[in-house]
């Protein structure tokens, strides 16, 4: 069967060019999707991207010239002031540096190897430097957050091989200089957001600055609440060009530097937005509109859309051939395990357990998911999207049993669609007779399909589920067919139940379990004597609502003699298991008295496999008493499973970067580890057992490994051994992004937390981002595409990104801070990293010392020694060192970190820091804790600090800036509105009060327009208790849950905010502004010399002063 993409994007293929059918020859006429533009200083050429390209066209219009095309992701242009250079960014070595090229082409050079991605915003006014953004380090007299989305701002000589310097420390995402140099004005960057949303008052929302070089003062030149980007000088610098959303959508406006609220609107669209703009020295404008170019010939003209052609043969359809031997994301084994399915890339593929001989059963480029074999192994059922729907489809062995017995080598597999209507169908599951198929319906209602008739029937309505991602819910088939073990939601508390529901539809679901626990994945066992499931009840408890609680794995024994058979000891099993095997050897010689006739055999032996399974019975009475315990170590378990005769319990549990498969072997009550398997993307797992219970199969990490289950003492070895598969794809990766496309679009709009899409016209805005749709040729193009499509909703926890396999340059870090006034060769070290690689006993580096070589590559005056750190982290480097205050020169060994490892320390050292700051300003009477995130490792230090260091203090500042969210704030909150009501006395001594785990003194919270997420319906929630003040800075609405979904392509992910928070009041939180009680902003210059005054402002607030 092929499968077609979806009716919309099928349609636009036919509208626009199309690489299925074959393109016409000759240039491509106004192409969509150009990005980046920049117009030349003299006016007379236009520098931009498409697909990943760097392209010139002259100002007023016709056919582009391909300046830069390297095989990778091209971006961000910038022309240097003579217009004979542009710098542009590219990811060449796994991460965007900053290239240089001649405008008349030619090869590049590079002039930045560090591995953090860097973007050109400008040249400097002579020209010999181009201006770049890029998270390095700040200077460290910064008390600025060290967070990798805050960048600084650099420039680096354009003759190559030259050491970066920093200009300021701010974050700077587009900025100029005046002619002078003198000043600079710019785009900021206060916090978390999809860089794309739109329309929104916020206070995270940019704003356009003036930078003043000589003083290293800053100007907040725009104060309208909403988005104002990209600014530029005018030609006689009087004026200031910039974005702004002040009209609704961004058009060009303009301002003096000197009266910014006199600003006037230039253009006049009235939808989507204006991007990238530019202006020449003869005045001409230039900048993107919905995909296409346009100049501008001063204030009072009338855009004009730019005619050009685009000639070079970039046009081709990308069709990449793979094969792959990992990246599975779902996987299921036959019945007799002589072959195992898996989908990868969202086909699927079977493949021989022995030999991995591998078979694709699946075409077209719509996802499968949910993968099963039936129960006499010739069919697969799974989940497919096509033509804009999620259906149930199955592919089946065609041709006599003993002829074609496996799918991994059948000449032919036939597929069909088995169910497709109006609603979103998927995660099928075979019955056990193989007649009907259990699946969910529109993503929470159970119903049952029965594939002969077509007929559906509901067992389970929507309201006893909600999915918060796709594949979180659970069902099971009871052996007999009769029932299905499911789980629900608790709607009163958000959690999960386990119980049962009749399969023909006629009764009621009974809850099995009624725990205020979360009860997860219950399965029947032991041929329905037993249900077995997950719970966090027993298990360690992480603090937040997204904490992952340690899990266990019980038995619920549905019969009184299944709990009397395990209650067994082993003596007494032995004797019931030696009286068992003599009644089977018994029925055995029965059989021996075969009949002569060979047809009669066989009619036996058919019926003897059409024999129904014992009936499942619960018994009611006593059954909540029957439940046991089952695994004997609590973990972060992912998937388990029970031998047939309920003997021996396997499970996976996350260990680490990895996981590890687990044994119980429930007689004898012990647990044992029994294989350790790697880790890597991907974060699905799967158990299964074969029918017999023989084997057992593991899917982790994208990678599948087979055990051998012991035998009956479960004493045996246990070798998880890799099996093999190749997946064979031929990729059009054009295809596969109109499905994603088409499945982002419509995910959003079953998902969004308010159904009516916040009243955007969401049908409208796929029309407007889908016909940019076939000029798109690349990954980072298709995720700006995406955010630019999703932030038109104008919500929180959106947009689209691109993160494929780490490959390419890893710059290692010393530990150090460099000294940016030594103008000598090599590089001197201003300050050892407490905790650092160079804090040790033994090292003989210390601050005032010059590092001269980096394993004996000399740093000559100026120049660059990223390079030689690269790729370096985990390993021995040798330093070549000089103390310029004895003239001594030694080697000093060390093992480079990460840049990860480095931010984690100068974290420690800006909370130090600040903690050091209190301190003085308050004489040692208060007390200071950062809760960096809304989650378990964030709460249990925020609890050390409080009621450990800071115990004795009068108040506590609670700082929250730069905190992203999570889900911790009824937590936090909790910790901190404690009240005293008893007093521990001995003899009258004190030894504190009750609540011994609250802080029952005043606090107060310091909040800033980087709070995200939790981090904004904490400090919501602290306010509505009236716990204390807050102080610093208005934080914008963003308290929403999101679901970030990776899509089939591995990395591609987008984000929905699927959850709403709302008030009694009906109030969301999503837009919700919170303003502090004290609102102060910090300084930008007195920031970087080390004063916070906002942390200033929260001491003089708790002191009364």
């Amino acid at each position: 069967m092929s499968f077609k993409l979806a009716g919309a994007a099928l349609a636009l293929a036919l509208a626009l060019p199309s690489f299925a059918a074959q393109a016409p020859l000759g240039p491509l006429a106004q192409p969509l999707w150009l990005r980046q533009s920049s117009i030349s200083p003299d006016g007379t050429q236009i520098a931009f991207t498409f697909q990943g390209n760097l392209y010139v066209v002259p100002a007023a219009g016709g056919a582009a010239r391909l300046l830069v095309a390297n095989g990778h992701h091209t971006t961000a242009p910038v022309w240097s002031p003579d217009g004979r250079l542009l710098a542009y960014a590219a990811d060449v070595y796994g991460n965007n540096d900053v290239f240089l090229v001649a405008a008349e082409g030619g090869p590049s050079r590079r002039l930045t190897s560090h591995s953090a991605p860097e973007t050109p915003i400008a040249f400097t006014p002579d020209g010999r430097a181009v201006l770049f953004s890029a998270q390095r380090q700040d200077v460290r007299s910064s008390l600025a957050f060290p967070s990798p989305a805050l960048g600084e701002l650099y420039k680096v000589g354009i003759e190559g091989g030259r050491r970066p310097e920093q200009v300021f420390s701010e974050p700077a995402m587009a900025g100029r200089y005046n002619k002078a140099g003198t000043q600079l004005v710019y785009e900021d960057w206060k916090g978390y957001e999809n860089a794309a949303r739109k329309h929104h008052i916020s206070p995270v929302a940019r704003d356009i600055w003036l930078w003043d070089a000589a003083s290293g003062q800053h100007r907040k030149l725009t104060n309208n609440g909403g988005e104002n980007r990209n600014p530029v000088w005018s030609p006689d610098e009087q004026s200031i060009y910039f974005l702004s959303e002040k009209s609704g959508s961004f058009n060009v406006w303009k301002m003096q530097p000197g009266q910014p609220e006199a600003a006037r609107q230039i253009t006049h669209f009235t939808k989507n937005p204006v991007r990238f703009l530019s202006v020449a020295a003869n005045g001409v404008l230039s900048f993107g509109y919905d995909g296409e170019l346009y100049t501008m010939a001063g204030d009072t003209a009338e855009p004009r859309k730019l005619g050009l052609s685009i000639g070079a043969d970039a046009l081709l359809p990308k069709v990449e051939n793979l094969r792959l031997s990992e990246g599975a994301t779902d996987m299921a084994v036959s019945p007799d395990g002589s072959e195992f399915a898996v989908v990868v890339r969202g086909q699927v593929f079977v493949a021989s357990t022995e030999f991995g001989n591998t078979r694709r059963i699946t075409e077209g480029p719509g996802q499968k998911r949910s993968v099963s074999f039936s129960p006499d192994g010739r069919r697969l059922l799974y989940a497919c999207e096509q033509d804009g729907q999620w259906s149930l489809c199955e592919a089946a062995l065609q041709g006599d049993k003993k002829a074609v017995p496996s799918f991994f080598n059948a000449p032919r597999v036939s597929t069909r669609v088995l169910l497709k209507d109006t609603h979103q169908n998927f995660q099928p599951r075979y019955s056990p007779d193989g007649k009907e198929v259990a699946y969910l319906q529109d993503r929470a209602a159970l119903h049952v399909l029965d594939i002969a008739s077509g007929n559906t029937r509901e067992l389970l309505s929507a309201d006893w589920n909600y999915s918060y991602e796709d594949g979180d819910q659970w069902f099971d088939w009871a052996p007999d067919g009769k029932s299905l073990a499911v789980q629900f939601t608790d709607r009163n508390r958000w959690g999960q139940e386990a119980g049962v529901v009749p399969a023909d539809g006629s009764g009621k679901l009974v809850n099995l379990t009624n725990s205020g626990y979360d009860d997860l994945r219950p399965m029947f066992a032991r041929q329905g004597q037993m249900m077995i499931w997950a719970s966090d009840r027993h298990g360690l408890h992480g603090n937040g609502g997204g904490a992952r609680n340690d899990l266990d794995v019980y038995g619920m024994f549905l019969t009184r003699a299944a709990f009397d058979r395990y209650q067994l000891d082993k003596a007494d099993f032995a004797q019931l298991k030696k009286r068992e095997d003599d009644e089977k050897k018994d029925e055995a010689k029965k059989d021996d008295k075969k009949p002569a006739d060979k047809k009669e055999a066989e009619k036996k032996d058919d019926k003897k496999a059409e024999a129904r399974p014992e009936p499942v019975v619960i018994e009611q009475q006593g059954l909540e008493d029957r439940v046991a315990r089952l695994s004997t170590v609590s973990g972060d378990i992912r998937d388990y499973a029970l031998t047939p005769d309920g003997e021996q319990l396997f499970y996976v549990a996350k260990a680490g970067e990895g996981f590890e498969l687990w044994q119980v072997r429930l007689r004898d009550k012990e647990g044992r580890r029994v294989a350790s398997l790697p880790g890597g993307r991907g974060d699905n797992v799967s158990l299964v057992l074969d029918a017999k219970g023989a084997n057992g199969f593991v899917m982790a990490a994208g990678r599948v490994h087979k055990f051998k289950v012991p035998g009956d003492d479960g004493k045996g070895d246990v070798k998880a051994e890799p099996l093999k598969f190749a997946a064979e794809l031929r990729i059009d990766h054009a295809a596969e992004r109109a499905q994603m496309f088409d499945h982002a679009w419509r995910q959003t709009r079953e998902k969004l937390y308010v159904a009516d899409m916040g009243g955007v016209d969401w049908a409208g805005y796929r029309q407007v981002y889908e016909r940019q749709l076939p000029y798109v040729a690349d990954g980072p193009d298709f995720a700006e595409l995406l955010s630019e499509m999703l932030g038109e909703l104008n919500v929180s926890h959106t947009g689209a990104g691109y993160r494929p396999a780490p490959q390419g340059d890893a710059t290692a870090s010393l530990g150090v801070f460099y000294d940016a006034a030594h103008k000598g060769a090599g590089v001197k070290v201003a300050e050892v990293i407490e905790g650092g690689p160079l804090d040790t006993a033994a090292a003989q580096l210390k601050a005032g010392m010059v590092i001269a070589s980096i394993d004996g590559e000399a740093i000559p005056a100026g120049a660059e020694f990223d390079s030689l750190l690269n790729l370096k982290a985990g390993k021995q480097v040798v330093l070549e060192v000089l103390d310029p205050a004895t003239g001594r020169r030694f080697e000093q060994t060390l093992k480079a970190i990460s840049l990860g490892a480095e931010r984690e320390l100068l974290y420690k050292r800006w909370v130090r820091q600040e903690r050091a700051l209190v301190d003085k300003l308050s004489g040692g009477r208060l007390g200071y804790v950062h809760v960096r995130g809304m989650n378990d490792g964030s709460y249990r230090q925020t609890y050390a600090d409080a009621l450990g260091r800071a115990s004795g203090k009068e108040a506590l500042i609670v700082d929250t800036r730069f905190n992203g969210g999570g889900n911790l704030h009824d937590e936090l909150a909790t910790l901190l509105s404690g009240k005293k009501y008893l007093e521990f006395l001995p003899r009258g001594q004190s030894l504190g009060w009750e609540p011994t785990g609250k802080w029952t003194k005043p606090s107060a919270v310091l909040i800033s327009e980087s709070n995200y997420s939790d981090a904004h319906l904490f400090p919501w929630t602290y306010k509505h208790l009236g716990i204390g003040k807050l102080i610093g800075m208005p934080v914008a609405g963003t308290g929403t849950a999101v679901w970030w979904e990776t899509m089939q392509d591995g990395a591609t992910t987008f984000g929905i905010p699927q959850v709403g928070f709302r008030a009694q009041n009906g109030e969301f939180m999503e837009r919700a502004l919170i303003t502090p009680d004290i609102v102060v902003p910090n300084d930008k210059a007195r920031l970087d010399a080390g004063e916070d005054q906002q942390l200033e402002a929260a001491v003089k607030s708790l002191l009364g002063k």
